[in-house]
């Protein structure tokens, strides 16, 4: 799943994208590339810098969710060149044959990226992505608000002692990541008796909570009116913890997870050789290091952590995860056959 937020659509296209011409490759060199991305995911800045270097113009569209993505793509001729996906869109749109295969001969820098992003289960080889954001779903918690007691473990969340003091994400996966990961199990599992367990403890778990709230638990977990609430990690998280010394964001002992948002190249992209370009382009060190600086996200590329100008952000937990927190996380992919246990005991969850 994605990140398990929404971004907000931004339209920021006027080019007609139905008068591109070409059916999968540039007849002479490019003069333009079509991108499909996440809202604010790659800078503006990015663009620009591009475009001054090569002089071709990108043209770019946003989309609000993977499903909207995928579903532009599934109709057919939708012009672009470049689709940012999040990992288990990548699963989907391979499976849909929506992605072009990756030729690596025309790939430069793919080495700089971090080791846990270099050969994800999700994509193994690096065959039609290539990682240019992170980020982390774990533990928020006030330090005051616990007696000074840190959390370093889901076992919090389930803990009858934070009766009434206990937030959890309102969102189905982001919850099986802790029902599952509490139990021992991966939060990736498709096992039909290892969500049924998960079930069951989400269920037992339900009168400690505050509630489930997605939208401002941080603000609740700062105010102490929530001493630890499931969290993800990202730029409000992370202005948070940086505000409030008493406010922490760990990923649990157990793992907590990982959500990668990358660089594809669409089925049939009319300017195939601006797209390598591009994806060549985001791979500098200096360049993926604006994903940080401009756009306050953590950068798949390892190279550009000394390019990053905060250094605060590189300490920040709620951006930039431990090297060893983050071996330890798992990869949130597409369930498949399996999603059908969720969501039935979701529904049983919400209506306990």
């Amino acid at each position: 799943m994605k990140k398990l937020i929404v971004a907000s659509v931004g339209v920021v296209a006027a080019l007609a994208l139905s008068s591109c011409s070409g059916t999968g490759g540039d007849a002479g060199p490019s003069t333009e590339l079509n991108v499909y991305a996440w809202a604010d995911e790659i800078p503006q800045t990015v663009f620009d810098a591009f475009t001054e270097e090569t002089g071709i113009a990108v043209n770019v569209d946003n989309f609000d969710s993977n499903e909207t993505m995928i579903s532009k793509l599934a109709a057919g001729n939708s012009g672009y060149d470049i689709v940012e996906p999040s990992q288990y869109a990548v699963q989907q749109l391979v499976g849909q044959e929506l992605l072009e295969p990756l030729d690596k001969s025309k790939i430069e820098g793919i080495d700089n990226l971090a080791p846990k992003f270099a050969d994800p289960s999700y994509d193994p080889g690096l065959q039609y992505s290539v990682p240019w954001v992170w980020g982390t779903t774990g533990l928020l918690y006030n330090a005051a608000c616990t007696g000074g007691e840190e959390i370093t473990s889901w076992t919090s969340l389930f803990d009858p002692k934070w009766k009434g003091k206990i937030n959890m994400l309102d969102n189905m996966l982001a919850a099986y990541i802790a029902g599952l990961q509490v139990n021992g199990y991966g939060a990736d599992s498709t096992d039909e008796a290892e969500i049924a367990k998960a079930t069951e403890s989400l269920i037992e778990q339900k009168p400690l909570l505050s509630g489930y709230n997605s939208t401002n638990y941080g603000e609740l977990v700062a105010s102490g009116d929530v001493c630890i609430s499931e969290a993800w990690g990202g730029t409000s998280t992370a202005k948070i913890v940086e505000q409030n010394p008493d406010v922490h964001y760990v990923l649990p002992e157990e793992g907590g997870s990982l959500w990668v948002d990358g660089l594809s190249i669409a089925k049939g992209a009319p300017h195939q050789d601006a797209a390598y370009e591009f994806i060549n382009f985001l791979l500098r060190p200096e360049i993926a290091a604006m994903a940080t600086n401009d756009g306050g996200l953590a950068s798949a590329n390892a190279a550009a952590q000394e390019h990053v100008t905060d250094q605060g952000l590189l300490s920040n937990a709620a951006v930039y995860a431990s090297d060893e927190q983050v071996a330890n996380a798992d990869f949130i992919v597409d369930p498949g056959k399996a999603m059908r246990f969720y969501q039935d005991g979701w529904t049983r969850v919400k209506a306990s």
